[in-house]
């Protein structure tokens, strides 16, 4: 019996057309879902998703219900779940928790109901499933094999844990799998991001001043993406190898103190905590913008701009102004959230597709040797990453070099 909790189930019809439009653009999961459907590890297992739930995500999860799992979905993030997507999931036989703007009790409910069915497998957006495996809900351990890691910041608590010898069981950090963080992080956090702040705004890019705060490769990728649309672009960092590194890219690196009073536009990408705090938003040009493409909403402090403003109000649907005490007024989009989920539809497809196909081969990896695996943060092998890469570049009708029996000789590769 299907118990899901969502919005209206009467919005699947639309769903499901967004999701047969996505599925058209992802060839390496549709490669997959072929080859897994005859694979017997995968037969009624039960696998609890807590991500994005968008059109990408919900293929991912009706790939694995192909293979024969039993797919539980909840959100990952109040604001990122799309209502007619969890109606579509629903209709396909899969159990979902979630809905769009749920509060942070809803949320939790939510994470807590998708444990009671006791995963063997769980696939992890951020690390709360995780948080609340070694806290609250230890009882849902009992037939969980592992579990695979899509974010940076989810791969961050992980090794924390890790590091304090508390993690329990195997993880997989598929974040930091070739085929995920060189694309996904890089050309889809680059390209959505930026598609959340201009469908939001409907403002040029071009000849704006966009301060990019951190440069790992969601960092990059933004970076790039601002630009190629015409921005001046500042970087702010914290790590000098990087700050380096974003300098002969061709970008201006300052402190955020400096940043501060040039920037248009802020995007806060470093997965930390006050990166843009009361200090910064005083300095700010009236009309100044803030978005973050980081997981959680810490990046940039909503709390101070609710502590510190005169007036607050609805200035375009994901975007809120705050009128400060100097008479100024700063604009915070999707209350700090991803912008790229909360005001735009996430990564593109053909992105995802290699992401996505790295978290069904981590599944499929952790069901054939998890037993075996201790506790501990682990990437998958390389060759995994290779045969994504084959058939996404045969996918687009690309053909490359091999090596001769000489050449890998020569390498020490025979």
């Amino acid at each position: 019996m299907n118990e899901s909790m969502i919005r209206d189930i009467n919005l699947a019809e639309e769903g499901k057309q967004r999701i047969a439009w996505v599925e058209k653009f992802m060839p390496v999961l549709n490669t997959l879902k072929e080859e897994f459907s005859a694979d017997q590890s995968f037969k009624g297992k039960t696998v609890v998703m807590s991500i994005h739930l968008e059109a990408k995500t919900a293929y991912l999860a009706l790939t694995l219900k192909a293979a024969g799992t039993n797919v539980i979905c909840t959100g990952s993030n109040p604001l990122s779940t799309q209502d007619p997507i969890a109606a579509a999931l629903v209709d396909n036989g899969i159990t979902v928790y979630a809905w769009h703007g749920c509060t942070d009790e809803e949320y939790t409910l939510f994470l807590n109901k998708a444990l009671d069915h006791k995963p063997d497998i769980i696939i992890d957006d951020g690390g709360d499933l995780v948080h609340l495996l070694h806290t609250t809900r230890k009882d849902a351990q009992v037939n969980l094999i592992g579990g695979s890691e899509e974010t940076t910041t989810g791969v961050h608590r992980l090794k924390i844990l890790e590091k304090a010898g508390d993690l329990e069981f195997p993880m997989i950090a598929v974040n930091d799998s070739y085929c995920k963080y060189l694309f996904d992080n890089r050309y889809g956090t680059g390209q959505s991001a930026w598609d959340g702040i201009i469908r939001s705004t409907n403002l040029t890019i071009t000849g704006k001043t966009v301060v990019i705060a951190g440069y790992g490769w969601c960092g990059k990728g933004v970076s790039m993406r601002s630009k190629g649309l015409g921005a001046h672009v500042i970087v702010t960092e914290v790590d000098p190898i990087k700050a380096i590194e974003a300098v002969m890219d061709g970008f201006e690196i300052m402190p955020m103190d400096e940043a501060a009073k040039v920037g248009d536009i802020f995007l806060t990408v470093t997965g930390d905590i006050d990166v843009i705090t009361e200090r910064h938003f005083i300095q700010m040009k009236d009309g100044a913008i803030c978005a973050n493409a980081g997981h959680f909403d810490c990046e940039v402090s909503r709390a101070d701009l609710e502590r510190i403003c005169t007036k607050k109000y609805e200035a375009r649907k994901n975007i809120e102004g705050y009128v400060l005490p100097n008479g100024k007024t700063v604009f915070l989009m999707a209350e700090g959230r991803l912008v790229n989920l909360a005001a735009g539809d996430g990564h593109p497809a053909e992105i995802m597709d290699l992401s996505f196909a790295m978290q069904t081969l981590a599944v499929w990896y952790l069901l054939g040797h998890g037993r075996d695996m201790k506790p501990a943060v682990y990437t998958l092998p390389h060759e995994l990453d290779t045969k994504v890469a084959q058939i996404k570049l045969q996918s687009m009708g690309y053909k490359i070099d091999s090596l001769s029996e000489e050449q890998k000789k020569y390498l020490g590769l025979d």
